[in-house]
């Protein structure tokens, strides 16, 4: 197929808008590393005192821990001082780390719901330089935090980052899915996971101690991530439009033509005109659609929960889980250097999802995505009974950590790329962007509930924890089995008769208007 071809212009914009992706996964990563560092920075701020040594080689601190101790190495009684003021202050300097962990969470929810919004008011090219104004302002004030009040700086720009991250989790799986040619929709599509990963492993590696995660420069990590930003708004300037949004939202046939004449290196646009043409005659029939019509209305709602369900599996299996508090788990699993282990996971991480690029095409969607939730199921059961008879053998921790890397594989061929753009094959144009802020705002809800109650959880059943996410995985297993259509290769009225030929499997062939609400809509 002559339209299908990858041109350079493709690999461009594809790479310029993954660009934003990556500062996602920066962002997501670079907190992990430097967080004693800013932990004891926090303390100084507050005039919080603490032996400084102690907080740099202790990975976890609790409350006996932050009571200095006479600095002569010799003598190692402490010299307390009084207990409550203790108990407050590392209460409160907690709660500032978790903020600054979590604000970013928050951004994100709020955010996600304005990146359809904004693309179809500016455009896709306008709204990601848009974006990137935030994205900067974010870096800015984390890069000066050493300058002022670092605590009120951090929690601000985490949470400014936050904004920037929640609306490019929706704008830049629509652009890249809107640009690239049916035949390689999944591929491209896999990339934004792609670059999110990289982003992380990259934060986990600049975060080293001897690089930038020590006293003297964890702020120019944070301030770093400014420098995607500005490479990209450089080469946004180059990309062309979407050609979907010119020719169906502005009606602009020739700058559409233009446009995808540059994407597929070709004079011969006609298989992707006719496409889009009934795209948009389909567009013209569909109002916009709003966020309750895609609950009420039968026909949306069935891809609408499977949507949101895919997302919901992405969060809950556990992953965040991992990246958040890998270094402790290692730790736990007995590692002398759980740093490196951490980097590890981000490598392996970063090593699947590529896998999962090329295997997307060829595999299918929904059978990746069952492999990948199996796998991840066997993983977290392995990974907790190496934690809970860790004591009994020594070599359990080895069992454990390579569960964790395992699940880390696992989760990147299926439950990691894959809700981000089968969510946008579900959609025609009409409800797409309100179904995939719909579904961006899940996922960032379920990361903040997991990011805010992992530790309690934690705490709660121990070393069980994991047999938590393992029921977990087995229920949104099922409901993959049975409820997910296969999107691979399919137009999206194809699709949209594949959700109609498995709800009305799961009912019977048409119930009274009256009867709607009383027949199984398949929220397992």
């Amino acid at each position: 197929m002559a339209g299908d071809k990858i041109t350079g212009t493709l690999v461009f914009t594809v790479f310029t808008a993954a660009l934003s992706s990556f500062q996602f996964g920066y962002d997501i990563g670079v907190i992990n590393a430097p967080q004693q560092i800013i932990i004891s920075h926090y303390r100084n701020v507050l005039g919080i005192p603490l032996d400084d040594r102690k907080t740099t080689n202790n990975y976890v601190i609790n409350t006996t821990d932050a009571l200095p101790t006479l600095p002569h190495p010799g003598n190692p009684t402490p010299d307390p001082w009084p207990e409550e003021e203790t108990t407050t202050s590392t209460g409160l300097v907690t709660m500032l780390w978790s903020l600054s962990v979590s604000t970013f969470a928050v951004g994100g929810m709020i955010a996600s719901f304005f990146g359809g919004w904004l693309g179809d008011k500016l455009g896709r090219i306008k709204a990601l330089l848009a974006a990137n104004s935030l994205s900067l302002a974010g870096a800015l004030l984390m890069g000066c935090s050493k300058l002022g009040p670092s605590h009120i700086l951090i929690i601000a720009g985490r949470s400014i980052s936050g904004l920037y991250c929640g609306l490019i989790s929706g704008l830049v799986p629509m652009y890249i899915g809107e640009i690239a040619p049916t035949s390689l929709r999944g591929a491209l599509g896999t990339l934004h996971q792609l670059a999110i990963v990289t982003g992380i492993l990259i934060s986990q590696i600049i975060g080293l101690d001897f690089i930038l995660g020590n006293h003297d420069l964890w702020h120019i990590l944070f301030g770093l991530s400014a420098v995607p930003a500005l490479l990209q708004s450089l080469l946004l300037l180059f990309c062309p439009e979407s050609p979907r949004y010119l020719y169906i939202k502005l009606e602009e046939e020739v700058k559409a033509k233009k446009s995808l004449k540059r994407l597929r290196g070709s004079d011969d646009v006609t298989k992707d005109m006719n496409e889009m043409k009934k795209e948009k005659d389909e567009a013209s029939s569909e109002q916009k659609v709003s966020v309750t019509q895609l609950f009420t209305d039968s026909s949306y709602r069935q891809p609408m929960i499977v949507a949101l369900m895919l997302h919901m599996a992405q969060q809950f299996s556990g992953i965040n889980a991992i990246f958040y508090y890998s270094t402790s788990i290692f730790q736990t699993a007995g590692i002398s250097q759980p740093v490196y282990a951490t980097i590890g996971v981000g490598a392996i991480n970063m090593i699947f999802t590529a896998v999962s690029v090329l295997l997307v095409e060829k595999a299918g969607r929904r059978s990746l995505f069952l492999i990948g939730m199996s796998g991840m199921f066997f993983c977290a059961i392995f990974m907790s009974l190496g934690l809970v008879l860790l004591d009994k053998f020594a070599w359990m921790s080895y069992v454990s950590m390579t569960a964790i890397f395992l699940f880390v594989s696992f989760f990147e061929i299926g439950p990691g790329p894959i809700p981000w753009f089968m969510v946008a094959e579900f959609f025609s144009q009409g409800p797409r962007p309100t179904a995939l802020a719909l579904a961006a705002f899940s996922n960032w809800a379920c990361n903040f509930i997991i990011a805010l109650c992992f530790q309690y959880i934690a705490d709660f059943c121990g070393p069980y924890v994991f047999f938590l996410f393992a029921g977990v995985v087995l229920a949104f297993t099922l409901f993959t089995f049975f409820k997910v259509p296969e999107t691979k290769g399919k137009s999206f009225e194809e699709i949209a008769a594949e959700f109609r030929k498995k709800s009305s499997s799961a009912q019977r062939p048409k119930a009274p208007v009256e009867m709607e609400f009383l027949r199984p809509t398949g929220t397992v």
